[in-house]
Parts: structure tokens; C-alpha cells; sequence
């Protein structure tokens, strides 16, 4: 059984919220770090942060705490992101272009490579360093490229249909920004990234 599938979403869900606060640690010249300090700088307990780690093996020595390089390189491990994967995107409307343009990827394990749309006025046109492919052309040179995650833009009416062409070019991994829930077939994952959702999250607690 794979560690994916033992281990609790919730607990992977906040790895890759460590190793950023690693890496800008890291990025200071600081080189240990413990659990006390990790939890003091992202508001969760030091006790949750130990029981985190634990799962997936020991990183760090009572008394001494956790070398910052070693934890680091061991969480992209076991994030995958020690690599570098190649990702799509699509739906150039703004988002899709902001995207296109972000710099934030670098270093962090992903890769823009291709985007698409489906607007023949954009087709050729550029996006940042990329020129807009035909989504019509989309499923073959998807495959064709071995890309394995997406990102996808679209209007909420067209999220499914993409997302289903995304699944048909062998796309396993789905962030999905389109306002709807996504019905996919066992083994592709897709995260959600609703802007309104999280206004609405936090309306709650204003006075």
C-alpha cells in the first residue's frame, strides 16, 4: 500500500505549507529548526506538527530539533516535487493568463509548458512566454507530451467537458479554478481553488 493512500489527506494537505516556511527559513540562512518555532510561525501546535512528521518517518532529534536542508529535501520527496513535472493550462482568460505569467512555480517542483483555449481570436495568440494551442488539438498533444496535471480555467459550463478531455489525454492531477465540482473517475485528483469560497469563509467571522 502506497504512502498516498495511508496517510490522512489532511496531514499531506499541510506538508507542503512546512516546506514553504522550510524553505524561507532556509532562504534566511537559518539551518535547524524546531517544532515549536515551525508551529509559532504557522499557527499550528507543535504537537500536531511532530505527529505530522511522524508519519512518514523520523526527521529530527530530541534536544536538537530538525535540520532545516535535510527535512526540506525529505518533504519534497515525499511531495514528489524533488522533480520537476509539466503541467497545462486551460482557459486564457485573465486567471488563465496571470497564470501563465506567475513565476511563483519555479523552484517548486512544476513546470507551464502549454496552454490552450478555445476562442479562435486567441488561438496563436501569445500568453506570457506561450502561444495559445486549440483546445481541439488538445487530447493528442496533451498525450503526446506526457503531461500528467492541468490547471484548469474554464466557465463553470464548460469545466466538465474539459476536464473530461483532460482525463481522455491522461491527465491524473486537476486544480480546478472554475466555480463547480468536478465528477472524475477514480484515480484523478483535483484540487479546488475558489476565490468566493474562502470570502465567504472568512464573512462569517466579520462582525
Amino acid at each position: 500500500m502506497t504512502i498516498k493512500q495511508e496517510i490522512p489527506d489532511i496531514i499531506v494537505s499541510r506538508l507542503p505549507v512546512y516546506l514553504r516556511a522550510l524553505q524561507h527559513m532556509q532562504n534566511q540562512g537559518q539551518q535547524t529548526t524546531s517544532s515549536q518555532e515551525l508551529g509559532e510561525r504557522l499557527g499550528i501546535s507543535a504537537a500536531q506538527i511532530r505527529k505530522d512528521l511522524s508519519q512518514f518517518g523520523e526527521f529530527g532529534k530530541q534536544g536538537t530539533g530538525y535540520n532545516i536542508a535535510f527535512l526540506y529535501a525529505k518533504l519534497r520527496e515525499i511531495l514528489k516535487v524533488e522533480r520537476v513535472w509539466d503541467l497545462a493550462i486551460v482557459g486564457m482568460g485573465d486567471m488563465g493568463h496571470a497564470l501563465a505569467r506567475y513565476s511563483g512555480f519555479k523552484d517548486r517542483g512544476f513546470r507551464v509548458v502549454m496552454v490552450f483555449d478555445n476562442d479562435p481570436a486567441k488561438i496563436g495568440q501569445q500568453a506570457g512566454a506561450f502561444t495559445i494551442l486549440t483546445v481541439a488539438d488538445m487530447v493528442e498533444t496533451i498525450r503526446k507530451a506526457g503531461i500528467k496535471i492541468a490547471m484548469l480555467c474554464v466557465p463553470a459550463s464548460a469545466a466538465q467537458g474539459v476536464a473530461n478531455k483532460l482525463v481522455e489525454a491522461g491527465v491524473k492531477a486537476i486544480l480546478n479554478y472554475a466555480p463547480i465540482s468536478l465528477n472524475m473517475p477514480k484515480g484523478v485528483r483535483v484540487q479546488y481553488l475558489d476565490p468566493s469560497i474562502g470570502l465567504q469563509r472568512m464573512a462569517y467571522y466579520l462582525d
